[in-house]
C-alpha cells in the first residue's frame, strides 16, 4: 500500500461506516481521489463492500447505465428563440440500474458497477436505488455529468427533440472493471446492457468464461448492437427484441416462424438460451434443447410501458437463479413486466417476491379460466 492507501484504511479501521464524503474532507482529496482509493483497496482484498464489509452471499453484479430520465412537456405551441413554459418530470433509469433495482426488490444480493459523476443527479439515483442496490463499486469520472436523457414532448403527446447526454460511458473502459475484480470475481452472475464500449462487453465475456460466471446481455437499441462482442459462447442469456434481430441477421421477421428463425440464428452465434421478443405480439425462446412461441396476454389497465423490458428479463434472470423452469421463468417476467406498464413507476413499487409469486398464480389462473 502506498501511503494514501493507509491513511484510507486507517480512517476505515476507526470508522467503518465512515463515508467516502468524510474521508474526502479528512484527508483533503477530491471525491474521485478517495473513490478510486477504496477501489484499490478493495481490488487488493483490504477492504469488503458496504460498509467495508461485502455479505457472504454471491451477489447478481449489474454492470452498464445509471442514469436520469427528464421529460418536458409543452402544452402550447412550441415557439423557437424565446422562452416556452412548461411541465417536467424526472425519474431515474438506464437499463440495468432498472434490471437490478427489480432484482432487489425481489429479495436478491445485487451490486451496481457503473460510471458516474460527483452531482446533484448521482445523488437522485442514489436516493432511489440505495435500498435495494450496493452502489459502492460505482466510479466517479472527474469532469463529467452523471447519465442523463432529456426528451421535449410537444401539445401533441410526441417528441420534439432529444437529448442524450451519455459521454461518461465512454469512460466505462475495461480498466474500470478491472479496479473491481473483486466484486466481479464474486459473482454468481453478471448482467450487462449494451450501454458500455464494445471492448469492455469482451473482456466481461473473456472474464465469465475464465472464471466460469454465468453471464447475461441485454441490448438497449438497434444502433448499440454494434457494440455486441463478437465471440458469444460464454454467454448463458441474451434477451433482444425483433427489431435488433432484424439488424443484426439482415433479415425480416414478419411470422412466429421468423422470430423463432432468428432465435436459432442467436444460438447458432452461441447464446445458450435466446429471448427473441416482438412488442405487444409474441416471443421466441430458444436453446439446443427446447423452442417454444409464447403469446403475449395483453393487459386493458396500460398505463405507462416504460421499464415493460426491463421488468420482463428481471424478472427472466430471477426464474432463472432461482431454479424455474424455462416456462415459469418467461411467465414471470411476462407477469412483472404486465404489472409494471399497469403503473406510472419504472420499477413497480409493490415488488416483492412474495407478489410476484401470487401475481403468477393470479395470471394462471386467468388463463384458465
Amino acid at each position: 500500500m502506498d501511503q494514501r492507501e493507509t491513511e484510507v484504511l486507517n480512517l476505515i479501521k476507526e470508522n467503518p461506516f465512515i463515508s467516502q464524503s468524510e474521508l474526502s474532507k479528512k484527508l483533503g482529496l477530491t471525491a474521485s481521489s478517495v473513490s478510486r482509493i477504496i477501489a484499490d483497496l478493495v481490488h487488493k482484498e483490504f477492504i469488503q463492500g458496504q460498509a467495508y464489509v461485502l455479505n457472504e452471499e454471491f451477489p447478481i453484479v449489474c454492470v452498464g447505465a445509471a442514469n436520469i430520465d427528464k421529460k418536458f412537456f409543452v402544452h402550447e405551441k412550441l415557439i423557437h428563440g424565446t422562452s416556452n413554459p412548461i411541465d417536467s418530470a424526472h425519474s431515474v433509469g438506464g437499463v440495468v440500474r432498472n434490471i437490478a433495482e427489480n432484482l432487489g426488490r425481489l429479495g436478491q444480493n445485487v451490486a451496481l458497477i457503473t460510471t458516474r459523476g460527483d452531482d446533484a443527479e448521482w445523488l437522485k439515483v442514489k436516493e432511489a436505488s440505495e435500498a435495494y442496490i450496493n452502489l459502492d463499486f460505482t466510479e466517479i469520472i472527474e469532469g463529467k455529468n452523471t447519465g442523463a436523457y432529456t426528451a421535449l414532448i410537444n401539445r401533441e403527446g410526441e417528441m420534439e427533440y432529444g437529448f442524450a447526454d451519455m459521454s461518461i460511458y465512454d469512460e466505462f473502459t475495461p480498466e474500470v472493471l478491472i479496479r473491481q475484480t473483486y466484486i466481479l470475481k464474486r459473482a454468481k452472475c453478471i448482467v450487462a446492457d449494451l450501454n458500455v464500449p464494445k471492448v469492455t462487453l469482451e473482456f466481461l465475456v473473456a472474464y465469465a468464461e475464465k472464471h466460469d460466471i454465468k453471464l447475461v446481455f441485454i441490448p438497449v437499441s438497434g444502433p448499440k448492437m454494434e457494440r455486441l462482442p463478437d465471440y458469444l459462447e460464454p454467454v448463458d442469456w441474451l434477451i433482444v427484441n425483433r427489431d435488433e434481430t432484424e439488424a443484426q441477421f439482415n433479415m425480416v421477421i414478419q411470422t412466429d416462424e421468423d422470430l423463432m428463425e432468428g432465435a436459432k440464428l442467436w444460438n447458432a452465434r452461441g447464446v445458450s438460451n435466446v429471448i427473441v421478443t416482438n412488442g405487444s405480439k409474441s416471443l421466441a425462446y430458444a436453446s439446443k434443447d427446447y423452442e417454444k412461441i409464447y403469446p403475449i396476454k395483453k393487459s386493458n389497465r396500460v398505463v405507462d410501458v416504460t421499464g415493460a423490458g426491463d421488468s420482463f428479463s428481471s424478472a427472466v434472470i430471477y426464474g432463472w437463479l432461482n431454479g424455474y423452469s424455462i416456462d415459469d421463468c418467461i411467465e414471470l417476467g411476462m407477469v412483472n413486466s404486465t404489472k409494471t406498464i399497469e403503473t406510472d413507476f419504472t420499477v413497480r413499487q409493490d415488488l416483492t417476491e412474495k407478489q410476484l409469486k401470487l401475481d403468477l398464480e393470479a395470471y394462471r389462473n386467468e388463463s384458465f379460466n
